[in-house]
């Protein structure tokens, strides 16, 4: 699917301006913790403030248009970060990059959902397995090339950078071929499947924008999305999901330093996980095509829970390593069926607002972990991090059932 390179490269461009450069260029400036933190924080402020209304205005205006805007911020925002000069300069360029992801995630994911009806778990498992390729080959880039100029680190930053924008740019031209009649065609290649797809779709959206104004507002468009329980409590499964992975990524690191593994041990620990996300979403999400994503969703849910909780428990390089794919495997098994079942539960011609709300619930999942788990961290214990994570994941497993009983009634509107 096009789409699917274009998220690669978005995705890609958005990790490298961030992974490894970004904390090394607020240090180069002389910034301190206080400030990366800062820093790191805002681009994730962004994507809760504006994945929403992104999504909300795409459903008015176009996929399309709402893709356009992202390329735009993709293929000129890198530009600005060696002009920095001072740590405050990169909280303005990254709350002004944090929009293309904030608009590009759940618009791109509501494209593939207006395109694939009886197959969207499986291509949802696609895009993302095409954007988590971009997250992966980011950082080793950026590290190789930061490594290169390691003894002019101005001339390093302003590699990295250029790539990233040229990384942009390719986002850019590839988002002005997409089609302007029938955004949702965009989304794969010409087949008799896609044929049909989009022969359904384009009439939906070339003219959704108006329907949609004469029948409602953004205000209605939100508490009808709000009102909607089944769809609001996978939200929060998802949230919760990366509330844990928040606390993993955050937190492995210091517990496998604490039992005696090598910086080296614990980088194939994160990749391992990654790439086990990668491997196997599009194979989940065809599973749950077939047999039905509520009970994958909480299966997986439960598994993630017992999985994060194990960590706290674990002290050996194979036992960590062996976690970490077991927790890249049952995220995947939520998150596979995540995106399909919200776009399932959606009314029609509403699936970008319900795509933005689940952006924006999950970047405030992903926001919290870290912060809630050093707390508990500093308080009680590096293990009580894991353990309250795996408190969120049975909590939102414990939640989920009762509000899916509801969604046939409610059905699609």
């Amino acid at each position: 699917m096009m789409l699917c390179g274009v998220g690669l490269l978005a995705i890609f461009s958005s990790t490298i301006s961030k992974s490894p450069a970004l904390p090394l260029l607020v240090d180069y400036l002389d910034g301190d913790p206080a400030m990366l933190g800062l820093v790191a924080a805002v681009s994730a402020a962004t994507g809760i403030i504006f994945s929403l209304p992104a999504g909300l205005l795409s459903d008015r205006i176009g996929r399309r248009r709402m893709l356009l805007v992202a390329a735009v911020v993709f293929a000129t925002a890198p530009f600005l970060y060696p002009l920095a000069v001072t740590p405050w300069h990169l909280i303005l360029i990254r709350l002004y990059h944090g929009l293309a992801t904030a608009i590009f995630i759940p618009v791109a994911l509501a494209m593939v959902g207006d395109l694939y009806q009886q197959s969207r778990g499986e291509k949802m498992g696609w895009f993302s397995t095409a954007t988590l390729l971009g997250r992966f080959a980011a950082p080793a880039t950026g590290g190789m090339l930061l490594g290169l100029y390691g003894a002019d680190p101005a001339k390093g930053f302003l590699v990295v950078y250029l790539v990233c924008g040229g990384a942009g740019v390719a986002v850019l031209l590839a988002s002005l071929a997409l089609p302007v009649a029938a955004p949702a065609s965009s989304t794969g290649p010409a087949g008799p499947a896609a044929a049909v797809a989009s022969a359904a779709t384009t009439r939906d959206h070339a003219s959704s924008p108006a329907p949609v104004a004469a029948d409602g507002n953004w205000r209605s468009d939100l508490y009808d999305l709000l009102g909607n329980r089944p769809l609001m409590a996978t939200c929060a499964v998802e949230a919760a999901i990366l509330f844990a992975y928040g606390v993993f990524e955050t937190f492995l690191p210091l517990h496998a330093l604490a039992v005696g593994l090598s910086v080296y041990q614990i980088g194939i620990c994160l990749s391992a996980q990654i790439i086990t996300v990668a491997l196997l979403k599009p194979l989940l999400g065809r599973f749950s095509d077939r047999h039905g994503r509520p009970p994958q969703i909480l299966f997986g849910t439960l598994a993630s829970g017992v999985t994060i909780l194990l960590f706290a428990r674990v002290e050996s390089f194979p036992g960590l390593l062996l976690l970490s794919m077991i927790l890249g495997l049952t995220i995947a098994l939520v998150s596979a069926a995540v995106a399909a079942h919200i776009a399932d539960l959606s009314r029609r011609g509403r699936g970008g607002s319900a795509m933005g709300m689940l952006g924006s619930i999950m970047d405030i999942g992903h926001t919290a972990g870290p912060l809630l788990g050093g707390l508990l961290a500093f308080y009680f214990g590096m293990p009580a991090a894991f353990l309250g994570a795996a408190g969120v994941l049975f909590l939102a497993a414990a939640c989920f059932p009762f509000s899916q009983r509801m969604s046939r009634a409610q059905g699609r509107g």
